[in-house]
Formats: C-alpha cells, sequence, structure tokens
C-alpha cells in the first residue's frame, strides 16, 4: 500500500486513465478523501447562502448555506472541516513518501533539503494568493498553504521518530501552545474591541470569564501578528485580520499534521487490513476530548484561531472522515463511484490553484458566451447556483482532461 500523493506532497503514479486502472498499492480511499475536501473548497462557486437569502425560512437552503460558510468563531460548520482535511492529509502522506524515497537510496540530508525546499514554496504559494488582486505582496501567513508550509519540516522532523515520541510531541506542542494562550492577559470589561474590528453586534460571539483569552483580536495570536506583521513592507499599518486568522496558527496546524502522520503509519502497520476501529476510536476520542475542553471553558474550540481543543476536536472528525473513506472505497470495493472524487484528489494543488485564480475568468466566460437569458433559465433566485454548477463542471472537466493527459502538478 502506498500513498504517494497530498496537498503537500505530489509524488504520484502517472499510469492511471480510469478509476479501476490505477494501480493496486495506491491507497484510492486517501485520493478520494482528498478530492472531496477539495470539491467542499471549489464548491463554494455554488452560493448557497446567496440562493438561501432569497428563499428565507426554507431549511434546506439555509442547512446547505451553513454548511457552507465559516462559523463566525466557536464551532464547526462542513465548510470548517476543508482547512483541517487538508492539513490532516499532508499528514497521512509524510510516512509513505519517506519511505519510497529511503526505498529509492535517497539520504537523509537530500531527503531534508527537499522538504525544506518544499516548505519555502509553500509558503510563498500562499503568500502569492494572498496577494493576486493588492498593489504589493501581502505578506499574511493564514493561507492554508502557508500554514502548512510553516510546519511541514517539524512533521517531517518527527515523522522518523517512534510513535510514542509523535505522541508526546503532539501533546507537548498543544499544552505549551495552551499554557501560553492562558498565561497572556485576556481582554478586560473595558476592553475597545471596536479598535480591533469586532463590532457591537458581533459581541455575541466573544467568550466571558477564563475562555475570554481566546477571545477575536484580543489575545497572544493578535498581539504577535501587530509585531511581526508590521515588520513587512505594507500600504498601511496591520492593526487586525478582519477575520481574525492569525500566524501563530501554524502551531497546532502542526499538531493536526502529526495526527495525519500517526494515521498513515497505522496505515502500514495495518497491510493489508485496514486499522478501521483505531482510526473510529481515535476519531472519537480526540471529538470527546475536544468537547470537554470547550464545554469547561479550558480551552474552546475554534477553528480560525485554530485553538487546541480544535487540533483534537477536528482531527477526530479527520479520522472518521478517513475511516468512512476506506471502508466504502477499500472496504466495500466502491472505486468506481469515487472516480469523480479520485480526478480531483490526484491533482489537489491543480484543484487549489483553479479554485483561486479561475473563477472569474470562468464566470466572465459563461456570462459572455451563454448570456444572462440562459443563466436565468431556472429564475433569478437560482442563477447563482446554475453559474457555480456550471463553474464547478468546468474545474472538474480541467482536472479530468489532466487526469487523462497524466498532468500532475508537483511540489
Amino acid at each position: 500500500m502506498s500513498v504517494l500523493s497530498s496537498p503537500v506532497v505530489a509524488n504520484r503514479s502517472e499510469d492511471a486513465a480510469a478509476a479501476n486502472a490505477l494501480p493496486l498499492q495506491r491507497n484510492v480511499a486517501v485520493d478520494a478523501y482528498r478530492g472531496f475536501v477539495m470539491l467542499l473548497m471549489m464548491g463554494e462557486v455554488l452560493r448557497f447562502a446567496d440562493v438561501a437569502r432569497s428563499f428565507p425560512g426554507n431549511p434546506v437552503w439555509r442547512f446547505l448555506a451553513f454548511n457552507q460558510t465559516h462559523v463566525e468563531w466557536a464551532g464547526m460548520s462542513l465548510h470548517d472541516t476543508i482547512q483541517p482535511g487538508f492539513t490532516f492529509l499532508a499528514g497521512v502522506a509524510l510516512p509513505y513518501s519517506i519511505r519510497s524515497r529511503r526505498r529509492k537510496g535517497e539520504s537523509f540530508q537530500r531527503m531534508l533539503l527537499h522538504t525544506l525546499f518544499r516548505s519555502v514554496l509553500l509558503i510563498a504559494l500562499g503568500i502569492f494568493l494572498r496577494s493576486t488582486s493588492g498593489p504589493i505582496t501581502n505578506f499574511t501567513f493564514e493561507d492554508t498553504l502557508t500554514q502548512i508550509g510553516l510546519g511541514y519540516t517539524f512533521a517531517f522532523l518527527l515523522t522518523f521518530t517512534r510513535e510514542r515520541w509523535q505522541t508526546i510531541a503532539l501533546a507537548a506542542i498543544l499544552f505549551a501552545y495552551w499554557l501560553a494562550w492562558a498565561l497572556y492577559p485576556a481582554p478586560g470589561p473595558g476592553f475597545n474591541y471596536a479598535a480591533v474590528g469586532v463590532p457591537p453586534e458581533w459581541h455575541a460571539h466573544l467568550f466571558t470569564g477564563f475562555a475570554a483569552h481566546w477571545n477575536k483580536n484580543s489575545n497572544l495570536g493578535q498581539a504577535f501578528d501587530l509585531w511581526f506583521l508590521n515588520l513587512f513592507p505594507r500600504t498601511r499599518p496591520f492593526v487586525f485580520n478582519a477575520g481574525g486568522y492569525l500566524t501563530l496558527s501554524f502551531i497546532p496546524t502542526l499538531g493536526t499534521m502529526l495526527l495525519g502522520v500517526l494515521a498513515g503509519q497505522w496505515f502500514h502497520q495495518a497491510a493489508p487490513r485496514l486499522p478501521l476501529r483505531r482510526f473510529v476510536l481515535a476519531g472519537a476520542t480526540l471529538i470527546a476530548v475536544g468537547l470537554l475542553l470547550h464545554v469547561t471553558g479550558v480551552c474552546p474550540i475554534v477553528k480560525r484561531i485554530w485553538t487546541p481543543s480544535w487540533t483534537l476536536f477536528s482531527g477526530g472528525v479527520c479520522f472518521l472522515f478517513l475511516a468512512a473513506f476506506s471502508w466504502i472505497i477499500d472496504g466495500r470495493n466502491h472505486r468506481r463511484a469515487a472516480f469523480p472524487l479520485i480526478v480531483v484528489g490526484m491533482n489537489s494543488i491543480a484543484a487549489y490553484l483553479i479554485a483561486h485564480l479561475w473563477e472569474d475568468f470562468i464566470e466572465s466566460s459563461l456570462r459572455i458566451h451563454l448570456g444572462e437569458r440562459f443563466l436565468n433559465l431556472l429564475g433569478s433566485s437560482l442563477e447563482p447556483l446554475l453559474m457555480g454548477t456550471l463553474t464547478l463542471l468546468a474545474y472538474w472537466l480541467v482536472l479530468y482532461w489532466m487526469f487523462r493527459k497524466k498532468v500532475f502538478v508537483r511540489i
């Protein structure tokens, strides 16, 4: 069994032309899970929230809209599983990538240099994608690729250690990060939230008591960014991130990658069987611990600042997703049904770039060549959905063409 691909590690077999023709050593379930994660990201073009506003009170559209947007602060929607899934799967691929390179005779030094190159490239690519509409380079470090890049070399090094030490490192990272935030002064009752981009109508999402250490733009990560991001050239000084996202989130994000590393190792240890029970047990345990930390106020579950409890809770969700995909595709042998996801999952970097760079071009082309009359065929209320469906189909067809031509974007 071999996992050759991830959003970060893209050493892929290029002999596949259809789902059932994929080499037997591939972990097709991992490709399918990755494709599902990328499809959720690309599916933003369906604009369920816009459609839901045209049908107020409709529970179906409200449900779809909720799960296609990030929660304001605490909690999770389906959309919030994209980044942890992306990161988790990068970790899953690491043990297999290292094992593959060892079989080819690569030295540790060569692998380390290649890993450092990948890390720098991922950081730079994330910054580039955040700068496409600005007058100068936007030095910001909260993009998914940048966050993975900042922690990727550390995850690589820890993959060479025993599972016991990986678990200890995971616990130490999360505890030390939690402790640093807990020791940093919480905002007092007179704190000026408006000055850091938190309007009065948002105050319902603010925590009280000990959990206030993790309030939006009034925490340790915000203080770090106020210093760090102003070291770079900017059109105006950095004051706050409107979404509350932080550079330091890469530290607990590394924890998500380490959970993926453990999953990748468990795949290898159990082969040719599937470690489904282990995945489910790990998932349930992590979710339970994350929820316990949240409800007791010790550490709230907040994706935007990647709290340690979020690392545990979302990591548990990732384990359950991985177990489900492994059972359906490998356990029940439904590989043909997974083919649309595999097309996307095998070219995840290309999918990521397409979703970030091609949306305006494809939508403007559709408007030019199909016209507003066609796009309003289902009515103006559903026009965003029809446009999004056509755009998503265009994305997939490009990836399918690349799949058939054996063109895979690698980092």
